[in-house]
């Protein structure tokens, strides 16, 4: 079971990744531009990032493993079709499809290890487990987009899916059992629509701005028609009985500084490894095989570290990980903003694994936390939130970098400058929510043991029962 979900998993942060080792293939052969490979990114982030609550309620309340095989079936198929797809804009809604295969399975895999595993010590472990080594995909998709776009063109790199998913469609029939939550909050198709529509318009306007202009009439009012529907949303959360968006649950200090501090990671580490790849083929002059290969070092660290970030916090406590991983990170990204055309690989790749082993520190801690502040009867609805405050993070990160790199060469600067300012922006994020979890991130405190046998409690850094 613990193969099957963690393997689904990896499939869709894969595509988070992949995709970016691909980008200056894609731009040649479908004769787009930045804006062009900005959509062919966000409009699977976008869905994720916006369906990914639903798909966790769908999970709670329909079954999980009935969700997952299905969001497993559609997100092979639309790989399929943008293996094929002719033009950018039939990638695009292929992306789309491929966004709501995703938002169905991701939050049932994790809903399922999480109701395989009621006890929370072992919770805890299954948990760093699953983010680690389902989050080997995401380090793991610039490097494999790179080899595969080389030897095969960029729609092998969509390819790559469809034998996982038929290997998990048969695997998980056999392996997974159905689980539910009987007493699971009903579907909010307000609260969704509100959802997609506002932080997409937002997207749009992101997106769209640099080439249009940031005083364009439409731009101004896709920010005010963005700014309408979230605050609507907002209101209609307030009011229903059963939210998607429980807004109760941000009153309690670990959840809501966990989850702000995973938005911060997805818009840090997807909006600059958007940008890896085209580094090392326009500024450097790298071939797309090279440049995947001379991302190793950030793939190489979240791969060593990943799979230790979950016990490590279980003995430590989420602050210190989570803290000390962000101020690695931002430490490290900043370092990036001080490359150029010039710039030796030995004095590039230390700063790559920087950031690699400051966000994989920092991820599985989080996703624990956020977790671990609920009851696991909702497991569904929180493991939703926690990856949609990531993908959020990551639809922003690529929009709102690509808007700083597409502003500093409409300004007159190069290609070059434009990414030196994105990488710093996204370094200074890091450092500042690093402040921010230092202070805030709360640390939770054993449950007093019984007198006679105190050392029952293997782990001080965490209770039985966590209270935010």
């Amino acid at each position: 079971m613990l193969v099957v979900t963690c393997l689904g998993q990896f499939m869709v942060l894969l595509d988070n990744t992949i995709v970016g080792a691909a980008l200056p293939d894609m731009q040649h052969r479908l004769d787009t531009g930045l804006t062009g490979l900005q959509w062919i990114v966000d409009a699977y982030v976008l869905l994720v990032a916006m369906l990914l609550l639903s798909g966790g309620v769908f999970a709670d309340r329909f079954g999980r493993k009935r969700v997952y095989l299905s969001g497993v079936a559609v997100f092979t198929a639309a790989s399929v079709l943008c293996a094929v797809a002719p033009s950018a804009g039939w990638l695009v809604a292929g992306r789309v499809l491929q966004g709501i295969g995703a938002a169905a399975l991701s939050p049932a895999s994790l809903a399922l290890l999480v109701a395989a595993h009621p006890a929370p010590q072992e919770r805890i472990r299954a948990i760093g487990l699953w983010a680690g080594l389902s989050g080997i995909g995401l380090a793991a998709g610039p490097v494999a987009g790179g080899v595969l776009t080389q030897a095969f063109g960029w729609p092998a790199i969509f390819l790559v899916n469809v034998p996982i998913g038929l290997v998990l469609l048969a695997a998980g029939h056999r392996v997974l059992g159905e689980s539910r939550n009987p007493d699971a909050r009903a579907l909010d198709l307000p609260g969704t629509l509100l959802s997609v529509l506002g932080v997409g318009t937002l997207a749009w306007a992101l997106i769209e701005g640099g080439a249009r202009g940031w005083t364009s009439p439409v731009i101004l009012a896709g920010f005010a028609a963005a700014a309408l529907l979230l605050g609507a949303f907002a209101a209609v959360e307030r009011r229903r009985p059963a939210p998607m968006l429980p807004l109760a649950l941000f009153r309690r200090r670990l959840f809501t500084v966990s989850n702000a501090a995973m938005v911060v990671v997805g818009f840090a580490l997807m909006g600059s490894s958007f940008f890896f790849s085209q580094f090392f083929v326009y500024v450097q002059g790298s071939s797309v095989l090279r440049a995947g290969l001379q991302t190793l070092p950030a793939t190489l660290a979240m791969v060593v570290v990943s799979p230790f970030a979950g016990r490590l916090a279980a003995r430590y406590g989420y602050r210190p990980l989570v803290t000390g991983g962000l101020a690695l990170a931002g430490l490290g990204l900043l370092a990036l903003g001080a490359v150029h055309a010039d710039t030796g690989y030995a004095h590039v790749w230390w700063r790559l694994a920087t950031v690699g082993v400051g966000f994989a520190l920092a991820m599985s801690p989080l996703t624990g936390a956020a977790i671990q502040a609920v009851d696991p009867a909702e497991g569904g609805l929180a493991s939703g939130i926690s990856s949609t405050a990531r993908q959020i993070g990551a639809v922003l990160g690529v929009a709102v970098l690509g808007a700083v790199v597409r502003t500093r060469q409409s300004g007159g600067a190069s290609f070059e400058a434009g990414l030196d300012s994105a990488f710093t922006v996204a370094g200074a994020v890091t450092l500042a929510t690093a402040v921010c979890t230092a202070l805030w991130l709360a640390s939770p405190r054993p449950t007093p043991a019984p007198a006679p046998a105190p050392q029952q409690q293997e782990h001080p850094g965490l209770s039985t029962r966590q209270l935010p």
